[in-house]
């Protein structure tokens, strides 16, 4: 995992990213192994993956986030990125697997409602996706309303939402 991380930085080739980001991905779904990642500042490294421009890289990163956000320390960490997340998300083509990355690690960040406040701006585009997206895209986001919906300091900003 330490070499993984380390290549994650050392690199700026898209392809052995993309590898990189797959393989810590696989790993993540292991809990001991989320704690390890986190330890080693892969959290970190992984979130400055975000802003890569390469699509696929950006959507690998997203899903080691969402391994990892099944950890409530890594929780703590990832939630910094949550803005990142949803503008990703609202600029991301419909229905890419890009916008699905980002949508299920929102649905995991939102779980509680620890970090909801960080997206209240995104309201709007949830209930775009709602509208527009096809049933893989209307399914994630459902998560992500139901959630918030289970948060009564979400209700008024959710039927305020401009739709």
């Amino acid at each position: 995992l330490h070499k993984l991380i380390n290549l994650l930085q050392a690199t700026d080739d898209p392809l052995i990213q993309e590898q990189a980001l797959i393989t810590l991905s696989n790993s993540a779904a292991f809990s001991v192994n989320q704690d390890i990642i986190r330890n080693l500042d892969g959290l970190s490294v992984i979130g400055r993956m975000l802003s890569n421009c390469v699509p696929k890289v950006k959507e690998k990163a997203l899903n080691v986030l969402n391994n990892l956000s099944m950890n409530i320390k890594n929780q703590e960490e990832i939630q910094v990125y949550i803005t990142q997340v949803c503008r990703t998300v609202e600029s991301a083509p419909l229905n890419s697997d890009l916008q699905l990355a980002g949508l299920r690690l929102l649905t995991n960040m939102s779980v509680t409602s620890d970090y909801h406040e960080k997206m209240i701006n995104s309201i709007p585009c949830f209930f775009h996706l709602l509208s527009e997206g096809t049933e893989r895209t209307q399914i994630q986001v459902l998560k992500v309303l139901v959630n918030l919906s289970a948060n009564p300091a979400m209700t008024r900003h959710l039927l305020r939402a401009q739709v």
